[in-house]
């Protein structure tokens, strides 16, 4: 049976060594990680294909059967860059805001470990390694529960980053995995607020709902995108369709991939068609409100595209697939108002040649990312050059948007003074 308030508290006892960790002895450990991640492929792989013979048996869909899949170069892949995030710069200890009083109390924010998190996660089991080197770079301890489609994976993968761990002085309880299927174990990592800071859940909306219905723990959620892109009148056809296949096509099964076009009324006519034609050509279908559908279907092309009438759902719906949502707007007050209605907060940009309607879109569009001419793709942490990311939130507190190593600290104020007292 899983005794949950002892690997707390083996995780609490982890994280006070591991605040006191050198940078190189956490860049030491990654690096072993990685080695011994090559080193003990077999076993991993082994693990990992006893959970696709379950998840085959079970019927679960190709697409997640792929998440769940490990090969020897997907591993060569977590290995490189494991060993990327021992290269990153290490937050912990870094001070600023730096200021002397009028008091003549000098003061200063230093950056320190969050503690222990919590990782909630499911079908991805490199999500384990990511979530356990980026902990260990920012000093926390981190308690994971992959999915029960899983376990084995993750079993085999934190017993090698355990030993990792112990190879460079540091303990092994610093990451620690719960692979025992009994769900109710979810429920109650999400109460064991004496022992873990913060959960941070990785999956489906579902699992977001239920972290967040069920935790005495605060929930970092993200990773829920209904991403909007807006072509308003003065955007250059030959320029933003590239962008809009770039957003929808490139990976359809990703949280920053575009999910609706909405397109300024004026340019639809010449827009829509071109859109269709590009995108179409890869398999995209298109769900279309009555103005776009009647653009698109007056086309002598349309009977080679997959176009359908769009449903109200269909403006409020993450596909996670070739499938894109399209409405056409008067303007951009309208892309506004449907945006604030329907976007989940994660990425939205706008393709066009005015400045004006540029600031206003990025001024009023309340969003974790906002772009202006460039694909919403861009919103990740590697792509914003944080190194390596472990979630894109969409909340506001405490992290917003992609969460790579400073994401996982928190700060202390320091104030020192010349032996001083409160006047």
């Amino acid at each position: 049976m899983t005794d949950l308030p002892y690997i707390g508290q083996q995780a609490r006892a982890a994280a006070r060594h591991l605040s006191r960790a050198t940078t190189e002895q956490k860049n030491a450990a990654l690096h072993a990680m990685a080695d011994l991640l090559d080193e003990h492929q077999d076993a991993i792989l082994d693990a990992n294909a006893s959970d696709m013979r379950r998840g085959k048996a079970a019927g679960l869909r190709d697409n997640l059967l792929d998440r769940m899949l490990l090969t020897p170069q997907r591993l060569a892949t977590i290995a490189r860059d494991t060993r990327n995030v021992a290269r990153l710069p290490d937050p912990v200890g870094e001070t600023f805001d730096h200021a002397e009083l009028p008091n003549g109390l000098r003061v200063h924010k230093r950056r320190t470990p969050l503690g222990v998190v919590g990782f909630i996660y499911e079908a991805r089991p490199n999500v384990t390694v990511d979530a356990a080197a980026l902990c260990v770079k920012a000093g926390n301890a981190t308690v994971l529960r992959g999915g029960s489609d899983i376990s084995a994976s993750c079993g085999a993968i934190t017993h090698v980053v355990g030993l990792a761990l112990e190879q460079v002085g540091l303990p092994a309880t610093a990451v620690q995995s719960i692979t025992d299927p009994n769900r109710d174990l979810v429920r109650d990592l999400l109460r064991l607020d004496q022992y873990i800071d913060v959960i941070v859940p990785r999956g489906g909306a579902g699992l977001h709902r239920f972290c967040l219905e069920n935790a005495t723990i605060p929930v970092i959620t993200g990773g829920i995108g209904v991403c909007h892109i807006y072509v308003d009148a003065t955007a250059a056809i030959e320029r933003a369709v590239p962008i809009l296949y770039n957003a929808r096509v490139q990976r359809p099964s990703v949280c920053n991939s575009m999910d609706v076009l909405l397109v300024q009324r004026e340019i639809a006519p010449r827009l829509l068609p071109a859109v269709a034609a590009s995108l179409g050509a890869a398999g995209v279908e298109f769900r279309a409100d009555q103005e776009a559908f009647a653009v698109l279907s007056d086309d002598p092309r349309s009977t080679t595209w997959k176009l359908s009438r769009a449903s109200a759902a269909d403006f409020a719906t993450e596909f996670l697939a070739l499938i894109l949502a399209i409405r056409v707007v008067d303007n951009l007050d309208e892309a506004l108002e449907h945006i604030a209605l329907h976007s989940t907060g994660h990425s939205e940009a706008i393709l066009t040649n005015d400045s004006a309607a540029a600031d206003r879109f990025v001024s009023e569009v309340d969003s974790a990312a906002v772009f202006v001419n460039a694909s919403t793709r861009f919103n990740d942490g590697g792509e914003f050059g944080l190194g390596a990311e472990i979630a894109v939130s969409t909340q506001k507190l405490h992290a917003r948007g992609p969460m790579g190593l400073q994401e996982l600290t928190t700060f202390k104020w320091v104030g020192a003074g010349d032996w001083l007292v409160r006047a």
